[in-house]
């Protein structure tokens, strides 16, 4: 090959080495555009799948919070984070600086990350020894606190910093902060700086004062580290530190932070809240706000709800006490008690279970047979089909024949009167025998009838044995019938909540309870006066008396696994039942704690209410009668009780043996007869 006249072999070799650095450098370039592209390209997949990808809902608002019927707050349906939500506007500006000063100074000039607090944070730290600022900034711990755990690994790191990224696409910054205020823990229990105000200063975080937004805004860092009960002097300097950056970033003046940092602080006291537990009842509102109304459980729980409910905390203390009392002596007894305002339907007292820890089962909602409880709604039924307080049938062993079958009921340990006995009577002694000669005579599918439109929702049969309870039915629905009975004849279904607002007090649920006359006030006065017999001497619940001496009315029940005791007062339904879940056999005696339960729980739950005795409605005629006849008594008759009927089937006749002695009728009289006749 000729060499090129002009060059020597050195130059031609430092040639070469230009052309192929340039070559490699071409290369480099071109690799590192084509790098750049395609990182572009990918960064720009990544925003717009990060975009388009909704993000998990954030848990962010508080415990939803129960209210009693006197609007106190009584539980929490979550025992996990306790917040008050807040809106960003509704805060005092000195707050929102004095956590960006505490937290992230440039929040609102990054897009979910800066290396400039990164860089100045570990600055910061290494200065004072100690961990003093965080190089995460808002977004970042927002992502972490609402869906990630505080593990320190790389799968969570890159979590985290693709679900900042969401949330800088999703929300605004307002958006973001407003979310992250209400979600920060501040020690104690506290989550969100509305719960954190309400805790530390007694007060509203719309109110916080500069000292005390300062003074908060230190706490996060670290809740344990910075308690205000346990270690105040440490929690003050930080409170001071964060003033001064405050002043640094031209948020006050210096002036204000001197005048902050000699603000006396007024430290709430730390209090343990004794709450009311009512966790049956509580369960009930779920299943509620769940099943009737639609809502999410995850909301109702935790969707900082503030739910306002019919219970009475006094009321439903008394009842816990008292069932508590009566069945702990006996392993494995259980019971429950339901306590309701009949004239509005409203639930006061839930009891399902003498221990929720130990069995979360509501009882007040188990199928049992109810036995002699259910007979008032036959007797009912009876009246209106034209029976009398002294209508009578043969106490006695009997054989009833129906659709060509046999049934033969009898009496509790085979006690019969051998003789006829009035309705009064049957119910005080629960004759069966009465009360199935009651059913066959008024009709079984009438009566099935008129227990639905009362409030019983279960199965029921047209069977003899029907009279004597023997399908079975809650709690629940016996309160409900029998308040139907103790309103006059109105029903209304069971409601135990009122009202549901939202976090920022909204209402979401208004209830709006619903009224059906159903039976007339004569008959259910009627039957309320011969279910008063129940508690007098040789009725069934005699033993009431002993505790309650208000005027009251109600039916036993005894099967041999059950034992019930409904009754009321002008006021207050109260259903109490007793027994084993597994279907082991309820001794008698122990069938009669539902009665001392009963009579416990009234005697605490009546107190505020005047002892008054049931209105008498219109329709409704007192006699005087002879006991031994049911006819009209007179001044000679021996045993004379006074007796309520509806009106037009009172006796009309005067008792035949005890006759007032016959006289000429007086002038007066003579002319009222004849102008009565004219």
């Amino acid at each position: 090959m000729r060499e090129h006249p002009h060059a020597t072999p050195s130059e031609s070799t430092k040639l070469l080495f230009i052309l192929k650095g340039l070559s490699l450098g071409y290369k480099i370039l071109k690799g590192l555009i084509i790098t750049l592209v395609i990182g572009a390209l990918l960064s720009g997949l990544l925003l717009l799948y990060l975009k388009s990808r909704p993000l998990p809902i954030p848990n962010f608002f508080s415990t939803s919070m129960l209210y009693d019927d006197t609007g106190q707050v009584f539980g929490r349906l979550d025992e996990g984070e306790a917040r008050i939500p807040v809106r960003l506007r509704d805060l005092p500006p000195s707050l929102i600086s004095a956590t960006l000063a505490a937290e992230d100074k440039d929040f609102y000039r990054h897009h979910g990350f800066s290396v400039k607090s990164i860089l100045r944070a570990v600055a910061v730290n290494i200065k004072e020894g100690r961990i003093e600022q965080g190089a995460s900034t808002i977004t970042q711990q927002l992502a972490r606190n609402l869906y990630l755990t505080h593990d320190r690994t790389w799968a969570r790191k890159i979590k985290e910093a693709l679900l900042t990224v969401q949330l800088e696409l999703h929300y605004s910054k307002d958006q973001i902060l407003e979310l992250y205020l209400n979600q920060i823990y501040y020690g104690h229990g506290a989550y969100g700086v509305g719960r954190a105000a309400k805790l530390y200063f007694n007060k509203k975080a719309e109110q916080l004062t500069l000292a005390e937004s300062a003074f908060l805004a230190g706490i996060p860092r670290g809740p344990s580290y910075y308690s205000p009960w346990n270690h105040l002097e440490r929690a003050k300097r930080r409170q001071r530190h964060i003033l001064d950056l405050m002043v640094k970033n031209g948020e006050i003046s210096l002036a204000e932070a001197e005048q902050a940092k000699q603000h006396a602080l007024a430290i709430a006291p730390q209090t343990k809240p004794k709450q009311l537990k009512a966790n049956y009842f509580q369960d009930y509102v779920i299943s509620t706000l769940v099943n009737q109304y639609g809502l999410d459980e995850a909301v109702v729980r935790r969707g900082g709800l503030k739910i306002h409910t019919t219970l009475n905390t006094r009321m439903q203390q008394a009842a816990e006490q008292a069932l508590r009392k009566h069945t702990e002596p006996a392993p494995g007894l259980q019971g429950a008690l339901i306590s309701v305002d009949p004239q509005t339907g409203a639930i006061k007292a839930m009891v399902g279970g003498k221990d929720y820890l130990t069995s979360q089962y509501n009882r007040v909602f188990a199928k049992r047979q109810p036995g002699s409880s259910f007979k008032p709604f036959l007797y009912l039924s009876a009246l209106q089909q034209g029976f009398t307080p002294i209508t009578r049938i043969e106490s006695k062993p009997t054989t009833f024949v129906y659709q060509g079958g046999t049934y033969k009921p009898s009496n509790y340990r085979g006690q019969y009167a051998y003789r006829p006995i009035t309705m009064r009577e049957a119910i005080a002694r629960s004759d069966n025998i009465y009360a199935v000669s009651t059913l066959l005579s008024t009709g079984m599918e009438r009566e099935i009838a008129l227990a639905r439109k009362l409030g019983i929702k279960s199965q029921l049969k047209p069977t003899p044995s029907l009279a004597l309870g023997s399908y079975t039915v809650s709690p629940y629905e016996m309160a409900e019938s029998y308040a139907t009975i103790a309103s006059g004849g109105i029903h209304r279904p069971l409601i135990g909540i009122t009202k549901v607002v939202d976090p920022f007090n909204r209402t979401i649920i208004q209830v709006q309870q619903q009224a059906e006359r159903v039976a007339s006030d004569a008959h259910t006065f009627v039957l309320t006066q011969l279910l008063s017999s129940v508690f007098e001497p040789g009725g069934t619940g005699y033993r009431v008396r002993q505790q309650f001496t208000h005027p009251a009315a109600g039916k036993t029940g005894t099967t041999d696994w059950d034992g019930w005791l409904t009754g009321y007062t002008p006021d207050l339904v109260t259903v109490t039942w007793v027994g084993y879940d597994q279907g082991k056999r309820l001794p008698h005696h122990q069938a009669r704690y539902s009665q001392y339960i009963w009579a416990d729980y009234m005697k605490e739950a009546t107190k505020p209410f005047p002892s008054r005795r049931f209105p008498v409605p219109e329709g409704v005629k007192g006699v005087y009668i002879d006991e031994e006849t049911g006819t009209l008594a007179t001044p000679l008759c021996e045993r004379v009780r006074f007796e309520y009927f509806v009106s037009g089937t009172e006796p009309k006749i005067i008792a035949p043996h005890h006759r007032l002695p016959e006289r000429e009728p007086s002038l007066w009289e003579r002319l009222s007869d004849w102008w009565n006749r004219l």
